[in-house]
């Protein structure tokens, strides 16, 4: 897939709607929460917003400063109740969300594999976007929403909160003006890989579109196992549509790592893992010849720099400097600072007023989510050893590796 697109969004909704994939369920309802924080801007000065899966994460990305809720779309009519009482309309089809020319932008909250082709779509149609981490099911559908999200000029948020956390950001502030010296080995937490269910079929509710959920991934019966997200496991543990929780909790890790290694537009040149088992210790070789290891049980965000002058440990919003002393004095004027967020989905706001690329920009989040799915295919390729060229994002002489940074997706709905 060179190019940015196997198919436009237009050419997608008559696609699906000749082969009756994805029936729209549009309907107006009536609010206030939900609108955010709107305060005395002009409503000509507002930014129109669109909601694209109206879960747990969905309904948390409120409040923008200038914002107001215009529409949300989500396959589960019940969730679309929500908005009951709202001045907000509702679809079951995202798509025809993104044919509102009054929103201007959109956030997406939807399953792992929809994520991807959801962003697509919003740029496409001229939005800018916020996507929740992982951005991708796959390395190449990174890439192609990179290339598409330049083609189209938007501004784009990958949810990586961390990254507008205080804690998180010094820490990685230590690491990159050498408080610990040079970084030579990391020690990161052990995320599992996700693996393939055994489910029986169950009656799919009447208020779910089971067909427009599938998306991408092939087709399979409904079970509630599969629908939910963590709770049964659900579908971030299971490989079709997700790639469990090492791009789970791991983009959020290994973003931070991606970070404070200075490598936010590159990434390891090596990647093995030690054996088959979703839970064994991932390896990774950056060029200059720092390692991590996925190997440690606790630091779910951050891990452990280990340099030749000392530690600097970063356990989320919490540092710690072994020796205490290299973490003390303050730094200066004349250090590096790294880009400042306090708050990173008003970031998203403020950049699309100035048109300037956001703390974690699409291309930061494509490269860690690419960290996350190299572990993956070396798991499942393990013991051998994975060459990876970064600026080419290929495997080196190993067409099976490389066979793996894409998945087969279903008609109609393809990049």
């Amino acid at each position: 897939m060179s190019g940015v697109q196997r198919l436009s969004r237009r050419e997608f909704v008559a696609r699906a709607a000749r082969t009756g994939a994805a029936a729209c369920a549009g309907f107006h309802v009536v609010a206030a929460d939900v609108l955010g924080a709107e305060g005395a801007t002009p409503a000509n000065d507002r930014i129109g917003l669109g909601h694209i899966g109206y879960g747990r994460r969905g309904t948390a990305l409120r409040g923008l400063r200038g914002g107001q809720t215009l529409a949300i779309a989500d396959v589960n009519r019940k969730r679309l109740a929500r908005a009951d009482g709202k001045a907000i309309q509702g679809f079951q089809d995202y798509r025809r969300l993104l044919d509102l020319d009054e929103v201007d932008a959109v956030t997406v909250a939807t399953p792992d594999h929809w994520h991807a082709i959801n962003a697509l779509h919003a740029v496409q149609a001229g939005k800018d976007v916020y996507c929740e981490k992982p951005l991708t099911l796959t390395i190449r559908e990174g890439r192609s929403l990179v290339q598409a999200v330049r083609r189209y000029d938007r501004v784009f948020q990958t949810g990586s909160q961390w990254r507008s956390m205080q804690g998180c950001r010094h820490g990685c502030e230590l690491i990159r003006n050498g408080r610990a010296g040079t970084i030579h080995t990391v020690h990161a937490h052990n995320y599992p890989s996700p693996w393939m269910p055994e489910l029986p079929a169950q009656p799919v509710p009447p208020e779910i579109d089971w067909e427009l959920w599938l998306g991408q991934s092939p087709a399979c019966p409904y079970n509630i196992n599969i629908y939910m997200p963590r709770a049964r496991p659900g579908w971030i543990s299971f490989r079709p549509w997700s790639g469990g929780e090492l791009t789970g909790n791991g983009s959020h890790g290994l973003d931070t790592v991606q970070w404070a290694l200075g490598t936010d537009l590159s990434g390891p040149t090596e990647v093995w893992a030690d054996s088959t088992n979703i839970r064994s210790q991932i390896h990774y070789r950056y060029a200059n010849g720092t390692t991590v290891h996925l190997d440690q049980g606790g630091y779910l965000v951050g891990g452990i720099f280990e340099g030749d002058k000392g530690k600097v440990i970063i356990d989320m919003a919490r540092v710690r400097c072994e020796p205490e002393e290299i973490g003390e004095a303050p730094l200066t004027p004349n250090d590096l600072r790294l880009t400042h967020s306090n708050h990173h989905f008003q970031n998203w706001g403020d950049c699309m007023r100035t048109r300037s690329r956001p703390i974690c920009d699409v291309e930061i989040g494509h490269r860690s989510a690419t960290v996350c799915h190299l572990g993956n295919i070396a798991r499942w390729l393990a013991p051998r050893k994975l060459a990876w060229d970064p600026e080419a994002e290929q495997f080196v002489g190993d067409d099976e590796a490389n066979r793996l940074t894409w998945r087969p997706m279903r008609e109609p709905y393809r990049m």
